[in-house]
């Protein structure tokens, strides 16, 4: 079944958004040490993510440290989490609403009408899910330009994109097309309504040629 393949493959790129979305929050490399301009210091490198920030020596040791205070912390820091948690919540609920209004599964197989509405509140959600961690990795993305491309700024205070920004950026994609697909299904359900209900040769009021 057509439909069915097409919910499958978008269940599957929603799921792995969210491993993508967990693993870029959990990430260090939001933003790494910018070696522009003459900052010539190789020695470390410097990365901070949403939850620590990291020095890694030339010699291959890498120590990190937990932020300690959640209140000194950054806006743009608090907002990201906040986005990228919200996007990881809403993704798990999307998926666990789509188990139900996917036609593979058994679950409402006696209501095909109200199975697609599951499939398609599941599909929202999943969109909306994919923009929060959108707005948040490039909420984040366009602050570090701005430090970057800012004349006060210290040459050796300046930060490029990591790594983690990358895997969000991914992340956020694949739950948005994911829920996409999942929501493109429901415009086949009135297509097959005249075959399911075909005119009656007795019935009034028309004309058969």
């Amino acid at each position: 079944m057509a439909n069915a393949g097409i919910q499958l493959l978008g269940f599957s790129l929603a799921f792995l958004g969210l491993i993508g979305t967990i693993a870029s929050t959990i990430m260090v490399e939001w933003k790494a040490s910018s070696y522009a301009g003459d900052n010539i210091i190789t020695a470390q490198a410097l990365y901070e993510g949403l939850w620590k920030s990291c020095a890694s020596q030339s010699t291959g040791q890498v120590q990190c440290k937990v932020y300690d205070s959640l209140l000194q912390l950054p806006g743009i820091v608090l907002g990201t989490r906040g986005l990228m948690l919200c996007s990881i919540l809403l993704t798990f609920i999307a998926i666990l609403v789509e188990s139900v209004g996917m036609r593979c599964t058994t679950c409402l197989a006696e209501a095909p009408e109200q199975k697609d509405k599951v499939a398609l509140a599941g599909g929202i959600l999943l969109i909306f899910a994919g923009l929060l961690a959108l707005v948040g990795t490039c909420w984040y993305g366009h602050r570090i330009a701005q430090d970057f491309y800012d004349p006060f700024t210290p040459t050796n205070s300046r930060y490029e994109f990591g790594s983690a920004l990358y895997v969000g950026w991914g992340a956020a994609f694949l739950v948005i097309i994911g829920g996409g697909f999942l929501c493109c299904n429901c415009s086949s359900k009135s297509s097959g309504k005249s075959p399911r209900y075909p005119p009656s040769a007795g019935q009034p009021g028309r004309d058969y040629v």
